[in-house]
């Protein structure tokens, strides 16, 4: 056999292997992706056609070379189809099934080979045995539906180029690529171009399967979601990232961008464990696969997210990976947050209402009981209220009640508790104060309360409050002191300073 045609044949059969390589790997790997089941048929089609011309240079006669000419058109005719086929579903299109099936009629008649080759011979300025065909009108009809096959493919692959990320450009510059190169060696063969008159299509395939390899190695082509998706996906308000079986990222919309700021196109086929390996906490919530809240700043601002898991199912109903999604529920928290503020505050003072005050005095005595301290509890009313709703009215009355809470608001600390006990009585609670500042405290809101004067209705309303004092040492493990047992000795120095006069402090230790 001469050299230069064992040469061509042992590249006709590494592209035979490379495209049943892909036919193979697509199946085992990525067969239910978006475009996959076309391609793992074009590609064995492919192979097929590629190791049957291989046969066919290798044939000594006439007869042996169209037998194998026979086997190849069995696979042929089809590829054209097939890599259309591909092509649609990779983009997100459905094609009619009526259309679908109507695609294949001219392959099934291309099969028919006395409409196909006029005549069949060996050629006589060759070497080596190489088949001479004079194509009939089939052969025509077939070369322009290939061309209108492929042809159509690389348009609806460029029809996505504008709105798609520059990983979906990339694959499909290599997927157009790798169109174009059968049409250029069919160009060559069908002018005679080529030595020998040998078909450059088997070859010319295999390279157009190393360029759509490539997009599938490289790229992770089929392995993500189809582009006419896209722009659904990429307008999402939540952040979506989506993981393979084995915690890889396969892709990703911009909204995560704002959660992973190290997301980039050379994030995709990387684990998310690599990824986030600075955010420790993220990391935990994805480890552990659960349905989780994730608190994070974004320009200074502090952002809440509900992280979601959605497993994704192949049609065997078997996991080959999940959807994690981070909805921005940050107002919906600040709406729960400002609920609860309201339902905690005295709608007319906005102070803390009875219940809560409480509730919060109660946490401060559980933290003193374990540590120790003290804490001071001072109750005090206005004197004489009743009065000042007969006389002025009741919004006269609400005025005043505002007036005094507001000055008691204005020289309490921060972490001091200021309530609304009842109608015109209101407590405070001062952790880690001692007795003499608890004392010297209230008689400075009874001073200013003294001082300050209501204007209602052109009406100058003025008023004073008693006060009573308490206060209470806590040993570390002391489980007798509480906020209600500190009430009940405040009201009773309150009692104390009524009967005293009114308008004083009494102190009961």
């Amino acid at each position: 056999m001469p050299r230069e045609l064992l040469s061509y044949i042992l590249v006709v059969i590494m592209a035979g292997a490379l495209s049943l390589f892909l036919c193979l790997f697509t199946q085992l790997k990525i067969k239910d992706a978006p475009g996959a089941k076309p391609y793992i048929l074009v590609t064995l089609l492919s192979s097929i056609f590629t190791f049957s011309y291989a046969f066919e240079l290798s044939s000594t006669s006439l007869e042996q070379i169209i037998f194998w000419l026979r086997v190849e058109y069995l696979a042929l005719p089809f590829i054209p189809v097939f890599l259309l086929l591909m092509c649609i579903e990779y983009v997100g299109h459905r094609i009619n099934k009526v259309w679908k099936y109507a695609l294949f009629i001219i392959p099934f008649i291309n099969d028919l080979h006395h409409f196909y080759y006029k005549s069949m011979g060996l050629r006589s300025d060759s070497p080596f045995p190489i088949i001479k065909l004079v194509g009939g009108p089939w052969f025509y009809v077939h070369s322009l539906f290939l061309f209108l096959c492929v042809m159509l493919s690389i348009i609806i692959l460029l029809k996505q180029v504008k709105k798609s990320s520059f990983r979906f450009r990339m694959q499909i510059s290599m997927m157009v690529a790798g169109l174009i190169i059968p049409i250029l060696a069919d160009y060559y063969y069908i002018n005679g171009l080529s030595s020998y008159g040998i078909d450059l299509g088997p070859v010319s395939m295999s390279i157009t399967f190393i360029f759509h390899g490539a997009a599938l190695l490289t790229f992770q082509m089929f392995n993500v979601a189809p582009i006419a998706r896209e722009t659904v996906f990429e307008s999402m308000k939540e952040g979506v990232i989506v993981l393979n079986q084995q915690g890889l990222i396969v892709d990703y919309n911009h909204g995560m961008r704002k959660v992973i700021p190290m997301l980039d196109e050379h994030s995709i086929g990387k684990s998310i464990t690599s990824v986030l390996n600075g955010n420790h906490h993220l990391r935990e919530i994805i480890d552990l696969k659960q349905d989780s809240d994730f608190n994070c700043s974004l320009n200074g601002n502090m952002v809440h997210y509900h992280i979601g898991f959605s497993p994704v199912f192949n049609k065997s109903n078997l996991p080959i990976g999940q959807i994690i999604t981070f909805a921005d529920v940050t107002e919906r928290v600040l709406m729960l947050e400002k609920l609860k503020q309201l339902a905690s505050l005295d709608g007319l003072t906005q102070i803390l209402n009875r219940t809560f005050f409480i509730k919060k005095s109660e946490m401060i005595f559980d933290l003193l009981s374990l540590e120790g301290g003290s804490v001071s509890v001072i109750m005090f009313d206005i004197d004489h209220f009743k009065n000042v709703n007969d006389t002025f009215g009741h919004e006269a009355g609400d005025a005043v009640i505002t007036l005094v809470a507001n000055t008691a608001k204005e020289h309490i600390r921060e972490g001091d508790l200021l309530g609304r006990y009842g109608g015109e009585e209101f407590i405070i609670c001062l952790p880690n104060t001692a007795l003499p500042s608890a004392y010297e405290l209230a008689d400075i809101i009874r001073e200013k309360v003294s001082e300050n004067i209501a204007l209602v209705n052109e009406e100058k309303i003025s008023v004073t409050c008693s006060f009573g004092v308490t206060h209470a040492l806590i040993e570390a493990g002391d489980r007798v002191h509480s906020i209600k047992t500190s009430m009940r000795r405040a009201d009773q120095a309150l009692y104390a300073a009524k009967k005293n006069g009114r308008n004083c402090v009494q102190i009961i230790a």
